[in-house]
């Protein structure tokens, strides 16, 4: 493929001419920082011979721009004295042009071979595909690569544009992390990439899920981990993403008990499927807590410590490189980069303690710099890398209207991947009148779609009918604003929807344990506990037409938070209102949905809710779901799971329940031929002949049957084994860490000079 390195900064362009000609040559180059160089970019020596590069990215800049350059840089070249000169360009140069820079170097160039124009660094990436696939901001560029990640980030969530992405790719800096991440993901299937808020986490997770996207490997993001299992064939280049994977769960033993169960076992499937590579981010406070409380993430066969990369910490020439990336290629207006280059401040703000991607992005984004002149742009700078939290408190108090902060209570009070735009219409409907007659504000009946035009841009994204906040720092900003359990009240008053209900809950015990500031809380959510009878359960799918997707919490859910609000507030309605679900459940209890936690809460009933009024009632009620779950069917991990909570706990569930689970058994037993011949993955083909040995030591099933069983799953593992094809490794790589990082002021300051000169988003001429 033919490049144009118009997505390549200046100094990325330095670092891909070093590593080009000094694998056509076969020395290693010294790097220097980028600006007023003394005509030396990199150099080579060798006893009393010295190589000397120089690189000069002037794509888009004509010819006399680079002949002129070079003629006020001859006298630095003599005075190098250099055994050789070698001039790499990004600029394509006829024959013409190069004649007459071998004019201007005269005899410091021993041949016009010596200059290296875009068409001869093109060659020199064909010549050696391990340096152009190393340069992975390069390779993501092409047009071909562009092309194919686009097709697959169409199948994403937010589909995006070549443009989009493009963009992402330009701004990003290469860094080592790219590379171990890389080899992990390939040694173990299973990368996690833990850090702290804002240091880059999905960037590095993005760029690592392009460039498989770029070899043909179908990207599949994922938001839980039903996805995941439902979308894996092994016969398939599978790149799994799942972002923040943590991030919604409160970590206690009782949420956990099921989620990283279901986490460590899609890991295994992940790493026993040849083709399949699952990546995940966390915030590493949020991973390190759901390791101690998890006996599953903390299980020694699992080894989870040999998945994770921890990132965060960057040197200083990528921290600079960062800010400098940001500064090119965002929107920062001209005035204000001069200001910021020429303030002499720029090594401050990339030694500072607080130094933050998430934080440097935003302060180099013109829209969010109107109220900044560009004499004070430096000292903001600072004080937002002091003080984070200032980046959103100003905008959020000041800048914006009453209406336009209940949309941002709205959406944060949804789901961290965004709000579809009917549901947080609902939410806001509800929300908005209700906060503006409490403290006497004005509404209309447009302020929804006023709120959303005026909020795009700033605080958050409307991508496919999904609203989510611009920047993740905005719901960190919002948890923190909204820390006060008595505002809270007036949340849970107007609420309409369950899940909604549910997290302002949560919300609010986070911030109080005063039991009769909670029984005041709760008694606030008396209008959606009634609503929980009616509100459905599923709907029609906006991603595929002829499925149905969650439209609220599931039943169990619902019952479990009816029986906190009566907890704390000892409140006779609810529990009316809990036997009342259990009963007649809205559109029945379903497996996918209700089978774990149903037994599960059987179980807390009967060991902490000695009080409850109904106990016996409600445990009746809820046993008899488990028997029509039992009864209609489940996947055979989620039987087993089940079934063994039942057998095992004898004296919590009923002689019915029991014999039910046994009757299962039976059934999965009868039709083992069909489900196998169903499955085309060996590995789960395996995996059921484990789960269908511990289902006979459960329920009872005789040694011939299990034997027949068996013997099917083995005959159809070895009737698909030669049909599945191992994925081979990628061949990008991405660069290593040098031996030693040294980048010291001098090449600091270097480093911003050209954009001095910059009057727009274009590489410098200088």
């Amino acid at each position: 493929m033919t490049y144009n390195f118009i997505n390549l900064a200046w100094a990325d362009f330095e670092d891909l001419a070093r590593d080009l000609l000094g694998a056509e040559f076969g020395m290693r180059f010294e790097s220097f920082g980028p600006g007023p160089d003394g005509g030396m970019d990199g150099r080579h020596a060798k006893g009393l011979s010295k190589t000397v590069l120089q690189a000069k990215h002037y794509e888009g800049s004509p010819a006399s721009a680079l002949t002129a350059a070079m003629k006020r840089e001859r006298g630095s070249i003599e005075r190098l004295a250099p055994s050789r000169y070698l001039l790499a360009t990004s600029r394509s140069l006829s024959p013409k042009n190069k004649a007459q820079l071998a004019t201007i170097l005269g005899p410091l160039l021993h041949a016009q071979d010596d200059i290296f124009s875009a068409e001869d660094i093109n060659g020199l990436l064909r010549k050696f595909p391990e340096v152009e696939k190393a340069h992975i901001k390069l390779w993501l560029s092409s047009a071909a690569v562009l092309e194919r990640v686009t097709r697959a980030a169409a199948h994403a969530f937010t589909a995006m544009n070549n443009a989009e992405i493009a963009a992402k790719v330009r701004v990003y800096a290469p860094n080592a992390s790219f590379k171990a991440a890389r080899d992990t993901l390939e040694g173990q299937h299973v990368l996690i990439i833990s850090g702290p808020p804002g240091v880059g986490k999905t960037t590095l997770a993005e760029m690592l899920s392009y460039a498989y996207a770029g070899e043909d490997w179908e990207l599949v993001p994922i938001r839980s981990l039903v996805d995941g299992f439902e979308a894996i064939v092994d016969a398939k280049k599978q790149i799994f993403y799942f972002d923040d994977f943590l991030g919604t769960i409160a970590l206690d033993r009782n949420a956990l008990a099921s989620k990283d169960s279901d986490l460590a076992r899609f890991m295994k499937r992940i790493r026993h499927s040849p083709n399949a590579r699952f990546i995940l981010t966390t915030r590493a406070y949020i991973f390190e807590e759901a390791r101690r409380v998890s006996e599953h993430l903390a299980d020694e066969r699992l080894n989870i410590s040999k998945y994770i990369l921890d990132i965060g910490v960057y040197t200083r020439r990528i921290r600079a490189r960062i800010l400098y990336n940001h500064l090119l290629v965002a929107d920062t207006p001209a005035a204000h980069i001069r200001a910021l280059v020429g303030s002499g401040k720029i090594a401050k703000i990339v030694d500072h303690a607080n130094y933050n991607p998430r934080v440097i992005e935003w302060m180099t984004d013109g829209v969010h710099l109107a109220s900044i002149q560009p004499e004070g742009y430096a000292d903001a700078f600072l004080a937002a890398l002091a003080n984070p939290s200032q980046l959103w408190d100003t905008a959020f108090r000041t800048h914006i209207p009453e209406k336009c902060r209940h949309l941002l209570f709205a959406i944060f009070f949804g789901s961290q991947y965004g709000e579809e735009i009917a549901d947080l219409r609902v939410a806001y409907q509800a929300l908005h009148p209700h906060l503006c007659a409490h403290f006497g504000h004005a509404h209309d009946a447009k302020d929804f779609e006023e709120s959303l035009r005026i909020l795009e841009g700033s605080f958050i994204k409307i991508e496919s009918g999904t609203v989510s906040f611009v920047n993740p720092s905005v719901r960190d900003y919002l948890a923190a604003y909204l820390n006060d359990i008595v505002m809270l009240r007036e949340f849970a008053l107007p609420s309409r929807q369950g899940k909604w209900a549910r997290l302002v809950w949560e919300h609010g015990v986070s911030l109080s344990a005063e039991k009769a500031e909670l029984a005041n809380f709760a008694s606030a959510f008396h209008c959606v506990a009634s609503a929980l009878l009616h509100i459905p359960t599923w709907k029609k799918s906006t991603r595929y037409p002829h499925s149905f997707s969650a439209a609220d919490l599931s039943n169990c859910d619902r019952i479990e938070l009816l029986l906190k609000w009566w907890e704390a507030s000892e409140l006779g309605d609810f529990a009316d209102l809990a036997l009342a679900l259990a009963r007649n459940p809205v559109d029945g209890f379903s497996s996918h949905r209700d089978g774990r936690d149903l037994v599960e809460l059987i179980q807390n009933l009967r060991c902490f809710y000695d009080g409850f009024p109904y106990l016996d009632d409600l445990l009746t009620a809820l046993e008899q779901g488990v028997i029509s779950i039992l009864q209609s069917g489940m996947e055979l991990d989620d039987l087993e799971i089940i079934a063994r909570c039942v057998t095992d706990a004898t004296y919590e569930f009923s002689g019915d329940v029991i014999a039910v689970a046994k009757a299962a058994i039976l059934r999965e037993f009868d039709e083992n031929e069909r489900a196998t011949s169903e499955t085309d993955s060996e590995y789960t083909l395996a995996d059921r002949v484990k789960t269908l040995e511990n289902l006979a030591a459960i329920g009872g099933v005789s040694q011939a049957m299990l034997t027949s069983a068996v013997k099917t799953v083995n005959n159809r593992i070895a009737a698909i084994v030669d049909e599945t094809e191992t994925a081979e490794e990628p061949t990008f790589t991405g660069t290593a860490m040098a031996t030693a990082d040294k980048f010291d002021d001098q090449q600091l300051a270097d480093l911003f000079l050209p954009l001095l000169n910059l009057p727009a988003k274009h590489p410098p001429t200088d």
